[in-house]
């Protein structure tokens, strides 16, 4: 596994929705500000080609619908997927929500067509406004699903809520994600760290 992370000639695809896009689209160098682009730079000279395929607003079906041109197109030698709080949130903002069951389907879509190791990265939520505890019925159903894909497909699981949770209980939620969900500097520097723990520090 580390050997993908010293050779410029493998590729590394990161996928999800904007916590991965922040603001890749109008980066000249494709990256974004955020957690990916963190890992870019804490990974040095003998990095792997590194891609952020993150949209603004994604659910897992549109993840899907975009796969094989925006990820398999690019014949990754590793895939990183971040993907399920649009999922939630879509209830509780235009009343459009998604069942688990159909999570778990769209994921599945993107876990079967995969022929390298894949990193399974946990959708998070910090609670910060009124009711976004509720949020927690709808959410926890959709982490279990991806526990129990990265159980079965092999995956490395980085427990992203969980390990976020912890920390927002010391700093407080605000300073990892202002709204909750998207991640401040601190917040990215926090996943970035993360995912070197258990993706490469394992």
């Amino acid at each position: 596994m580390t050997s993908i992370f010293l050779d410029p000639r493998r590729t590394v695809v990161f996928a999800g929705d904007s916590v991965t896009d922040c603001g890749r689209r109008t980066d000249p160098s494709r990256l974004g500000n955020g957690y990916v682009r963190d890992l870019y730079d804490d990974l040095g000279e003998h990095r792997p080609n590194i891609v952020n395929a993150g949209i603004s607003g994604n659910r897992a079906a549109d993840l899907a619908d975009r796969w094989s041109t925006d990820v398999l197109a690019h014949d990754p030698s590793l895939v990183s997927i971040l993907i399920g709080i649009n999922d939630t949130w879509r209830r509780y903002d235009e009343n459009d929500p998604t069942t688990a069951e159909s999570f778990e389907a769209s994921y599945r879509a993107l876990l079967d067509p995969l022929n390298c190791p894949v990193v399974l990265m946990e959708p998070f939520l910090l609670p910060v406004k009124d009711g976004q505890d509720v949020w927690r019925e709808d959410l926890d159903p959709k982490l279990e699903v991806v526990r129990k894909l990265a159980v079965e497909y092999g995956a490395i699981l980085v427990p992203t809520d969980v390990e976020l949770t912890k920390q927002a209980a010391s700093v407080g939620p605000e300073t990892l994600a202002g709204d909750g969900v998207h991640p401040s500097p601190a917040g990215h520097r926090a996943l970035a760290e993360l995912w070197r723990r258990y993706v490469l520090d394992n």
